[in-house]
């Protein structure tokens, strides 16, 4: 019977270039590169307005992780988060205040029955022989 080895560390990526994994080496090539073209083609000033922000997006892309996991993750969720549908479920709505006249008039035109104790006792009674019925 033949024996194999199983897999160990599958999350961590190797180390191709030196201490940089493949997908870093290609972040830092990538913003790199693109600044050389910006510093060749523009003015100093504009290709450091530009340049500046895509090596920081390169080096953070490679490096910087956010709860642990990777910047892109970060960033890929943010872009679906903007682009993506919003469901609003419940939105507060201001009420209309009365004024306390209003609410007595309202109060007093309506004719609100009252139960005694006897009534009331005949109806938890009833409620109780109904629930034993039942059971």
């Amino acid at each position: 019977m033949a024996q194999h080895q199983v897999p160990q560390f599958i999350e961590v990526e190797d180390k191709i270039f030196g201490p940089l994994t493949f997908r870093q080496f290609i972040y830092i090539l990538g913003s790199a590169g693109f600044a050389f073209m910006a510093f060749r083609l523009l003015p100093f000033f504009f290709a450091f307005i530009v340049g500046a922000p895509v090596v920081a997006l390169g080096l953070a892309l490679a490096f910087y992780k956010v709860n642990n996991k990777p910047f892109i993750l970060t960033l890929e969720a943010a872009f679906k988060y903007v682009i993506g549908s919003k469901l609003y479920i419940w939105r507060k709505e201001p009420k209309e205040r009365k004024k306390l006249k209003e609410i007595q008039e309202e109060s007093v035109s309506m004719n609100i029955p009252r139960l005694s104790n006897s009534k009331l006792e005949d109806l938890s009674w009833g409620l109780d022989i109904k629930e034993q019925e039942e059971e």
